[in-house]
């Protein structure tokens, strides 16, 4: 987790601290997460911004949204990282009247710039997925899928950790659901909840196109997010692996916490005295949970219009 920003005189009025522009700060976070380690379909690096602008504080966040944005306006910032892009797909228009267009508007008519960190951010050492782990107090023993460009093997996507002690698949979960950031979904479990853990594969984000990999790892237990029926089913089916289900946003804030405080370090060695903060605002969609109580009645009964079997002579041929 981050550590508070020591006070400096930086941090007084009238600090004669040298003010790093865009393209310096910029510069320094592309060293974090290079873009070109990014995934091919990705959409990273800066959406909005002048390079010369001069930048004093900084808004991490997940999500580009506008509620975000308007929080940057709010605390003054200049500039605006996020983990989702704003645009993955491309468009042909900022307009206001969308609200996407409508983010761009906020951002430039403010001064603020937007970069983007996303699969950059997840393979990157540390990244998303050492953010997760150490949120959990887990210790990372290695990527879950390497980065065969990384000779040292400590990039990659996703990670393989330990537990400190033996957890039931119960307690676990329930550590997640106190160290995540709350959320209307909580933490969805499949397996026996019983069932001793030791080892855990953790992804942040979506993580069911891993499942291969996991299995290949071995562990007790894969928490991860947007786990979708059918693949979740299958491997469960396949193997004792317990599943932990979190929600998409809460499984990626930690990294804001991280990266925050790595630009912290950053701004204390080149005496910039960045003022660096971290969003509190959830936007997870999903809002609200109600958890059922209905159950399955054991036989089905067709509608008597679908029981009734047909009179011989209906439909018959003449």
């Amino acid at each position: 987790m981050r550590w508070p920003r020591r006070f400096s005189p930086a941090d007084q009025a009238g600090s004669l601290c040298p003010v790093p522009r865009l393209s310096e700060v910029i510069a320094a976070l592309e060293n974090l997460w290079p873009a070109e380690r990014a995934e091919s379909w990705d959409a990273v690096g800066t959406v909005v911004g002048d390079p010369g602008q001069e930048v004093t504080r900084v808004l991490f966040a997940v999500d580009p949204v506008q509620e975000i944005v308007d929080e940057a306006v709010k605390l003054g910032a200049h500039l605006l990282v996020t983990h989702h892009p704003l645009y993955l797909r491309g468009t042909t228009t900022v307009a206001a009247s969308t609200f996407k267009g409508r983010v761009v508007h906020t951002l430039i008519k403010n001064d603020i710039a937007l970069h983007v960190a996303h699969t950059n951010a997840d393979t990157a050492d540390p990244g998303v997925s050492d953010a997760l782990a150490g949120a959990l107090d887990l210790r990372v023993v290695r990527p879950l899928v390497p980065d065969a460009t990384d000779p040292e093997g400590r990039r990659g996507l996703g990670r393989v950790c330990e537990l400190d002690h033996p957890l039931t698949v119960r307690e676990l979960a329930a550590r997640a659901a106190a160290r995540l950031p709350a959320t209307a979904q909580g933490i969805r479990v499949a397996g026996d909840p019983e069932a001793t853990v030791r080892t855990v594969a953790v992804s942040g984000g979506s993580g069911d196109s891993l499942f291969d990999h996991v299995r290949a790892a071995g562990v007790d237990a894969f928490l991860t997010a947007d786990l979708r029926h059918h693949p979740a089913s299958e491997a469960v089916a396949q193997s004792p692996l317990a599943l932990l289900d979190a929600a998409h946003w809460a499984t990626e804030w930690p990294w804001c916490e991280l990266a925050a405080s790595q630009l912290d370090e950053i701004s204390d060695r080149h005496g910039w005295g960045l003022r660096v903060h971290v969003s509190k605002t959830v936007t997870d969609p999903w809002t609200a949970h109600e958890a059922s109580t209905a159950h399955p009645s054991p036989t089905t009964t067709l509608p008597a219009s679908a029981s009734r079997a047909p009179s011989d002579s209906a439909g018959a041929p003449n």
